[in-house]
């Protein structure tokens, strides 16, 4: 019971110890707490506190010295993470009062930081997008590997990935599928940043909003692209996907739903702070590709749900 009142404390714990390249220091070995409380100028008794809330996290073990654990290890060898965890930052100031945060009361950071899920507005500031991307692809390593577990890409012919931010899903799948012709679509200011794209991948630049898909494509991907919108622009994306595929088409959603812990006491919330989309169920995902015109639904079991889930449809 103590640990559901103790989790802000453990946010705050994770965070120094990244912000403090604590971590990261010990990647180069162990060392000992005196040592890292002089590297960083951190009291030598407040270094004690937070070395033993790191150990508590699993991340660390302190005796003698301080070591980094197999879960340690494993949180810095993810791309991007370390990022993700500095952003909450902002989650969590806009859920400073909880009690107006669920009335609906709360100008939140998070709606400022993302203005492109109401519209254009990345298309208008490509400073914004790029922040925007920089995350979504450090990310994305974990997302990818997951939702190519799930699908068998190998009769595929054409896969393009709608919403894909500088092409770290495109790169995954031409390292899995080394055969299959990508395309990359996305605002015009989020693709101007894209590099290094494989050869048999191509850029296409627009907005789902403004017009239909380019076609060509017998199975379009969309990852993490739902839980960005509310329900309309969902029948209208998902309208316009079913309108660019041939007959067998396919679409493969994939993103965290609800359902799990993670999905249900993060992703949800993040989603309310963001003020534009909705965490749904795999249920609810399924009901609105029929309502689509889709087909042939396959809701492949997740290896981990906090990563994502995925949601296969023909047209």
């Amino acid at each position: 019971m103590f640990d559901l009142v103790a989790g802000f404390c453990q946010s705050q714990i994770l965070l120094a110890l990244i912000d403090l390249e604590i971590l990261q220091c010990l990647a180069d070995g162990p060392q000992s707490p005196l040592d890292l409380a002089l590297a960083v100028r951190v009291p030598e008794g407040r270094m004690k506190v937070l070395l033993n809330g790191g150990a508590a996290l699993g991340l660390i073990t302190v005796r003698r010295e301080v070591k980094l654990t197999p879960r340690g290890a494993a949180l810095l060898a993810v791309p991007g993470l370390p990022d993700m965890i500095r952003h909450h930052e902002t989650l969590y100031r806009d859920l400073s009062d909880p009690v107006a945060f669920f009335r609906g009361e709360t100008e939140t950071e998070l709606a400022a930081v993302w203005p492109y899920v109401f519209g254009d507005g990345a298309a208008q500031d490509p400073a914004r997008a790029a922040r925007y991307s920089r995350l979504m692809e450090g990310s994305m390593a974990l997302v990818a590997e997951d939702t190519l577990a799930a699908v068998d890409l190998s009769r595929a012919e054409h896969l393009m990935d709608v919403g894909g931010g500088t092409g770290a899903f495109v790169k995954a799948v031409a390292k899995t599928v080394p055969k299959l012709d990508l395309t990359l679509f996305d605002l015009p200011a989020v693709t101007a940043g894209v590099t290094d794209l494989p050869p048999r991948a191509r850029i296409l630049s627009g907005s789902f909003r403004d017009g239909n898909l380019p076609r060509g494509a017998d199975v379009i991907t969309l990852v993490r692209v739902l839980y960005d919108h509310d329900d309309a622009s969902v029948a209208e994306l998902l309208a316009r996907v079913r309108d660019a595929l041939p007959p067998r088409g396919r679409v493969i959603i994939s993103e965290p739903m609800t359902g799990c812990r993670a999905g249900d006491s993060y992703f949800a919330l993040y989603c309310m702070a963001m003020r534009t989309g909705q965490v749904r169920s795999v249920e609810r995902v399924a009901e609105l590709l029929r309502e689509a015109g889709f087909g042939g639904l396959r809701t492949p079991k997740s290896r981990r749900p906090f990563v994502t889930s995925v949601v296969e449809a023909v047209r």
